[in-house]
């Protein structure tokens, strides 16, 4: 058996291979070799397909009609407007589930109905559908429930809401139970017809997709009238930034949604929005999908990572500067405390993988838990030992009888089918392939990382557990400008499937000794050379590796290429992903 790296190992190099072609399509569509060789490398290899990913169009947006169920639920949605009925939407307390809650409540707000929503507690309600929310809802008279990111598998508590006489209307993205489908008037969902194309829509573009349908339905052959064309607007904003949260593939509409929906925040009449950016600092910038992911989105999330998700809704629904101020400043504390709070998590699982033996080269899983992990913060945390050791993980908070985990998963490892598998352990769970959660009692979570051990001997595949960083293409320093690097824009917004393009430079030179910088010295400052020319580099994380570079003749190099704008001036900066020894 092939024995692979303890933790951090060395990066395999996944060189995508020179296209033949490259120079005539690049000829052909009047843009760089470089920008070519990326396009035919993210399998967009003719012109028409090339011209539609360059720039994207809101009219190829998939028609609402389409989406699986989205013309039942708006009916039901406007009989409900029609006869006064109260409506209450239920949602998820992430960024996804926060931002589809506020699309529809923004649209029935704007058609006058009598509108409210619920988000569980995370740690007091756990995800999804909860009879006691179901029973508190009817209890004040709410005729219809519209789930927004869950609720398909939330059999038990649709049968309650019948029971109670309350009609349900299940909008969701999560995989399908065995086929089978709780009770519902109806049920939005893209994977309910194989045929529809956009399997990858996530809860924000289906509760967009539900919208517009209402929209078009409400108004028939009249024409938009401003307050619902502002509407749509500021939807597609709300809808890019769920998409990119929830970390779906951003080509095809999902591509065509976020990219409209970038360019629309910066003049977004939504208070919540213009408080995030400007408490984000964000106000000067183009706002892209990287600020989504790692600026806006982990704000968002703090509400409900380190308390309650309703105060993110109301950000994103409140019409008051002054309250969404407030809010904003808050969530940006909170998400302060969430980062020192990861890093504390991060530095005890890490120390826990060691006791384990978890880092044993055989081992293909990784299962930890902990009392004191806060609930919120362990995906987050997940994520990054998944990211260190190659390895599928779960981190579990066993602090109660019933514990609460989050699992995430390498690319090609089926999470959900994994957990599925070992389902006679749990209490519950729910996700799909790259992440899910779970419920587990305490005295069974050494059982079920056994389980789940066994389960991925016999079905995760050896070669998805080397650490790989795929190369688009080798290039010369020089061969990097200005136009050049505007030009990758255009391949914005980046995410998955359509990952940020990397390059690599072999047997560069030190100009200068490099320079540790930051706070703690953790990254490093250099600059390079090759026979074409000169840049200067940051390495983040990688100070480490100052003495090393001034032992060797040569290295290489891979990187992102970016503008450095700086005091006026602009200059070409790679901002490196590995380094390699020959």
């Amino acid at each position: 058996m092939k024995t692979r790296s303890a933790r951090s190992q060395k990066k395999t190099w996944d060189i995508s291979p020179a296209a033949e072609n490259a120079a005539d399509f690049a000829r052909a569509l009047n843009i760089s070799p470089i920008l070519a060789q990326v396009l035919i490398n993210r399998g967009v290899d003719d012109e028409a397909k090339a011209h539609s990913f360059l720039a994207p169009k809101l009219v190829d947006l998939i028609e609402p009609s389409l989406m699986p169920g989205a013309v039942a639920a708006a009916k039901r949605i406007l009989q409900a407007v029609a006869n006064d009925e109260k409506i209450a939407i239920y949602g998820d307390y992430d960024v996804d589930g926060i931002t589809s809650v506020s699309i529809l409540w923004h649209l029935l707000t704007n058609m006058a109905a009598r509108v409210e929503y619920y988000i569980p507690h995370r740690i007091d309600e756990g995800y999804g559908l909860n009879d006691d929310a179901i029973k508190q809802l009817a209890e004040t008279g709410v005729n219809l429930i519209i789930t927004v990111d869950c609720g398909i598998n939330a059999f038990a508590a649709a049968d309650l809401a019948a029971e109670l006489g309350v009609d349900l209307i299940i909008t969701d993205h999560h995989q399908i139970a065995d086929g089978k489908l709780p009770k519902a008037a109806a049920i939005v969902h893209p994977l309910l017809e194989e045929s529809y194309a956009n399997p990858d829509s996530c809860g924000a573009m289906v509760a967009f997709k539900l919208a517009w349908a209402v929209v078009k339905q409400h108004l028939g052959n009249r024409q938009t009238p401003p307050e619902l064309r502002q509407y749509l607007l500021n939807a597609t904003t709300l809808a890019a930034i769920g998409t990119i949260a929830d970390v779906v593939d951003l080509r095809g509409e999902n591509r065509i949604l976020t990219s409209y929906g970038l360019k629309a925040l910066p003049e977004s009449k939504l208070a919540g929005i213009v408080a995030l950016i400007e408490s984000s600092e964000l106000g000067s910038q183009k706002i892209d999908s990287y600020h989504i992911a790692f600026r806006l989105a982990p704000m968002i999330n703090a509400a409900g990572r380190m308390g309650h998700a309703r105060l993110a809704v109301e950000l994103l629904t409140s019409d008051s500067e002054m309250r969404c101020t407030q809010i904003a400043e808050y969530l940006k504390e909170q998400n302060k405390l969430r980062q020192k709070c990861q890093r504390d998590i991060y530095k005890q699982a890490r120390e826990l993988v060691a006791l384990k033996g978890y880092n044993h080269p055989d081992r293909k899983t990784i299962v930890l838990a902990n009392d004191a992990w806060h609930p919120g913060v362990i995906g987050i945390v997940a994520s990054r030992i998944v990211e260190d050791y190659c390895r599928p993980a779960i981190l579990i908070n066993s602090q109660e009888k019933i514990c609460s985990g989050s699992a995430r998963s390498l690319p090609g490892f089926n999470m959900h089918a994994a957990i599925a598998a070992c389902s006679e352990l749990l209490e519950g769970f729910g996700g799909h392939e790259m992440a899910a959660g779970l419920q587990i009692r305490n005295e069974k979570i050494d059982e079920f990382a056994d389980a789940f051990e066994e389960y991925a001997l016999e079905n995760l595949k050896e070669e998805l557990l080397v650490s790989t960083l795929k190369i688009d293409a080798i290039c010369n320093i020089g061969g990097f400008n200005q136009n050049i690097i505007n030009q990758l824009g255009l391949l914005d917004p980046s995410g998955q499937g359509n990952r940020k393009p990397v390059f690599a430079t072999r047997g560069v030179r030190l100009i200068a000794p490099p320079r540790k910088v930051g706070a703690k010295g953790d990254h490093l400052q250099l600059s390079i050379r090759d026979n074409t020319g000169s840049v200067r580099c940051i390495g983040f994380n990688m100070g480490r590796l100052e003495k090393k570079l001034q032992e060797v003749e040569s290295f290489s190099v891979a990187y992102e290429p970016k503008m450095n704008h700086y005091n006026g001036n602009s200059t070409v900066q790679f901002v490196l992903e590995d380094i390699q020894f020959e």
